[in-house]
């Protein structure tokens, strides 16, 4: 019964079709005269309609079916062009403060040394020792050569007071390594005076400074004793170079 329903529910359209026409004469069109028996022409007047079926096939659509499984991915396509900047964004809070970092590394050295003995010219050249410390920072100063040895490479400020002898000539100088820097001088006079000289000597590595005192060939002499300090050397660091920090 239900096929016979839904059969009867897919016939929607019935078409009606005129057949062809068929040959005619001129006077087909005119009724036989009445009594004569004659049957007017097939087609003239009237015809059989021809009857086509239409089948609506969407209502043939069943059912929604399961969702099928997931299909493998495809290839990743092209890389697109970067787009444009987009608009700058509004500004941040301020972050917290950081730990505070280490202290600046400062580097010192110096010195400050004197001689209470008085010292004559010999045949050859002298290094002037010292027997008093005022200051020597990490030991720079090495008291038995009587030198200061570069430990940190930079600029250094160096400064020698000395005091004369009556009626002899004094003649040192300010030495870097073995070359002369600086000259103390002062001429022979029935009168002792105080003698300075001072100067600033750019330093590498194991450099040293130290007081020369010149050889016999002219009579020379520096006066002390053992009450004051008649003789000085100092010197101090001013700046350290960047290779040496």
């Amino acid at each position: 019964m239900l096929g016979v329903l839904l059969l009867l529910s897919l016939i929607s359209l019935v078409a009606l079709v005129p057949p062809p026409a068929p040959c005619r004469q001129c006077c087909d069109h005119l009724e036989p005269p009445e009594g004569s028996g004659a049957q007017p022409p097939i087609g003239a007047f009237n015809y059989v309609p021809e009857v086509r079926t239409y089948i609506n096939m969407t209502i043939l659509k069943g059912d929604k079916g399961d969702r099928g499984d997931r299909g493998t991915p495809g290839k990743p396509g092209h890389i697109g062009p970067p787009g444009s900047i987009g608009p700058m964004g509004s500004k941040g809070s301020k972050g917290q403060a950081g730990p505070p970092g280490d202290p600046c590394k400062i580097q010192y050295s110096a010195f400050s040394v004197g001689r209470r003995k008085s010292l004559h010219s010999l045949e050859s050249y002298q290094a002037l020792l010292f027997d008093t410390v005022f200051v020597n920072l990490e030991e720079h100063f090495d008291m038995f050569k009587g030198k200061f040895i570069c430990r940190i490479p930079g600029i250094y400020y160096f400064n020698v007071n000395i005091h004369t002898w009556n009626f002899k000539e004094t003649y040192l100088h300010i030495m870097q390594n073995d070359v002369e820097k600086a000259i103390v001088y002062a001429q022979p006079s029935d009168r002792s005076i105080m003698q300075s000289q001072s100067v600033m000597l750019e330093l590498d590595l194991s450099h040293e400074v130290w007081i020369r005192l010149y050889k016999r060939e002219r009579e020379n002499a520096i006066y002390s004793d053992d009450v004051d300090v008649y003789i000085t050397f100092n010197g101090y660091l001013i700046k350290a170079s960047v290779d040496g920090i």
